[in-house]
């Protein structure tokens, strides 16, 4: 049995990530100060002996013993990152440090939670570990891309300096159970819409490409990473490689739904990326992981989630 630290614990993927954890005989902590994480995401675990729940900001510094942590902690969305923008750069950059800090002290394992939008909007595609990305260090979403890259760095100064045993994944677009009704992120957004039969809200042309990951096989690369010997760190791609328009997925989501929802245009927001899909050939080779679930099959799963919760709470927008 390990003692594991998932900081953001009671997120859309901290969650599951803590779930998976627990099933596989290990002691969790979840850490998160709910300011986009649920306490419904995990209330069904606290029964067990082996969780514990503490509620506290990454960007004060925290003191425990364990043996391996995850550092998830941060608003994902763009409606939650850009709602505080410098409290969402506090909390990659702060949250790091804290995080790096107590693995070096305590001799920890400590996996960083990346993102795709390091890359920014590509230039390159399919983007490769090695692309250095095309990011607008100004825009309105600067607060959550490079908060992320100066993460990345963080991890690979501690890492070089002080020998501190890291490991960066950069996720891609995921989707799934457990994520939050009004958190702006087009799946989420889609699936609330045509279930409540409202306009699906689609920006610009609907042209522009994402790659959608269900969280299971994320949790799988997850934890495969941090399970790889201490000779590779990272970073390495964890997300799906099919690739679909924004407007292939909404009028699969009308379909799956069975609802009379239109689709409606609005303005595509600034430093939108128009293309999104990784390669994964390293994670193949280093992980032995790609991912099983397709998108119909985790759409399945996540529209009964969002279904259950409408009818549970009928008011949200």
């Amino acid at each position: 049995m390990k003692r594991i630290l998932v900081t953001g614990g009671a997120g859309f993927i901290g969650s599951h990530l803590c779930k998976r954890l627990l099933n596989e005989g290990n002691e969790v902590i979840s850490l998160d100060n709910y300011f986009t994480g649920q306490k419904k995401n995990i209330v069904e675990l606290m029964d067990n002996p082996y969780f514990e729940v503490v509620r506290h900001d990454v960007t004060s510094p925290f003191f425990v013993e364990v043996d391996e942590i995850y550092n998830l902690a941060c608003p994902a969305s763009p409606v939650h990152y850009q709602y505080n923008p410098i409290k969402t750069v506090k909390t990659s950059v702060m949250g790091a440090i804290n995080m790096l800090g107590l693995a070096k002290r305590i001799k920890a394992k400590v996996l960083q939670a990346s993102t795709s939008e390091v890359y920014g909007d590509p230039q390159v595609h399919p983007q490769k570990e090695d692309y250095w990305g095309h990011v607008n260090p100004i825009g309105q979403r600067s607060c959550y891309d490079e908060g992320k890259r100066v993460s990345e760095t963080l991890f690979m100064n501690y890492h070089h300096q002080n020998d501190v045993r890291i490991k960066i994944i950069r996720i891609f677009n995921t989707y799934g159970p457990n994520m939050h009704p009004n958190d702006g992120r087009v799946v989420s957004n889609f699936i609330v819409q045509a279930l409540k039969g409202k306009d699906i809200t689609v920006y610009g042309d609907g042209k522009q490409t994402r790659s959608f990951q269900y969280v299971d096989d994320l949790v799988n690369g997850m934890t495969k990473m941090m399970n790889t010997g201490d000779d590779f760190v990272g970073p390495v791609n964890i997300g799906n490689p099919g690739e679909f328009t924004i407007l292939e997925l909404a009028e699969k989501v009308i379909d799956m739904t069975g609802s009379k929802s239109k689709i409606i245009y609005k303005p595509l927001p600034s430093d939108d990326p128009m293309q999104r899909k990784p390669d994964i050939s390293l994670a193949k080779e280093k992980l032995d992981w790609e991912p099983k679930i397709q998108l119909e099959t985790g759409l399945k799963k996540t529209i009964t989630y969002f279904d259950e919760l409408l009818k549970e709470n009928p008011n949200i927008v």
